[in-house]
C-alpha cells in the first residue's frame, strides 16, 4: 500500500480500533491457483486475529498453514467534490478524490479444528457484536446438540500479528478553508457515511 507521509497513521492504538470498529475483512492469500481472497468478520485480541469459514469452502485447503495473508480493514471512505473547496473559485485547480480510512494487517495463517476453540471463538465474536443489543442474544441460547452440528461445519482461522499498516486519507494535504469546505459539504451529503467522514476530516 503506497502512504505518503502526510497520510500514515502509525498509532497503534488507532490502528486496533479501526480493526475493532469495522472488523469486516478481506483476507487475502496466495495459492498454486493464484490469489486467493475471502470475506469474514474477524476478532482482534492480543495480536491476534481470529474467525472462521465453513469447512466447505476451499479457501483453507489451498492456503497451505503457516502461509502468510494479509487482512484488510477499511474504515469510513467517501467521494470527496472539487465542489467542496473555496480554492475551485479562485484558480480552478482542484481535482475529485476519494477519502478513505484502511488498515492492513499481516501475518501467517494457522486452521483450528478443536471444538473448545471454535465455541470460544465463536462466544467472543458474537458477544461483541450483541452488546449494543437491549436483549443480546448469545451463542449458549442455540440447542446444544443444533450448535455441535454448526461448529463441525467451521474451521477456525487464527493470525498472529507480525506487522500492521494504517492509511488516513482525510484531506490533511488540503488547507483550512478546503478542509472546512469538506467538512460542510460532506455534511449535506445524504448518506452515513459521507457524514461519518465529516466528523473524521473536522476531528483532524
Amino acid at each position: 500500500m503506497y502512504i505518503p507521509k502526510v497520510f500514515e497513521q502509525a498509532d497503534s492504538a488507532s490502528l486496533i480500533k479501526l480493526v475493532k470498529d469495522f472488523p469486516f475483512a478481506t483476507l487475502i492469500a496466495s495459492s498454486n491457483d493464484g490469489l486467493e481472497a475471502e470475506h469474514l468478520p474477524m476478532y482482534m485480541d492480543d495480536g491476534v486475529l481470529q474467525g472462521h469459514v465453513a469447512k466447505g469452502n476451499p479457501f483453507w485447503q489451498r492456503i497451505a498453514e503457516g502461509s502468510d495473508v494479509m487482512a484488510i480493514f477499511q474504515g469510513a471512505n467517501s467521494y470527496i467534490s472539487p465542489s467542496y473547496y473555496p480554492s475551485k473559485q479562485r484558480d480552478g485547480k482542484v481535482v475529485p478524490t476519494w477519502n478513505y480510512l484502511v488498515v492492513h494487517v499481516k501475518g501467517k495463517i494457522k486452521y483450528k479444528h478443536e471444538a473448545s476453540w471454535k465455541l470460544s471463538m465463536l462466544t467472543r465474536l458474537t458477544d461483541l457484536h450483541e452488546t449494543r443489543k437491549s436483549m443480546p442474544w448469545q451463542v449458549c441460547d442455540a440447542p446444544q446438540d443444533y450448535l455441535v452440528n454448526m461448529l463441525s461445519a467451521l474451521v477456525g482461522i487464527e493470525i498472529h500479528i507480525e506487522s500492521m499498516a494504517g492509511k488516513w486519507k482525510v484531506s490533511q494535504n488540503q488547507s483550512v478553508e478546503n478542509k472546512q469546505g469538506v467538512v460542510d459539504g460532506l455534511a449535506q451529503e445524504e448518506s452515513l457515511s459521507a457524514s461519518l467522514m465529516s466528523s473524521i476530516v473536522g476531528a483532524s
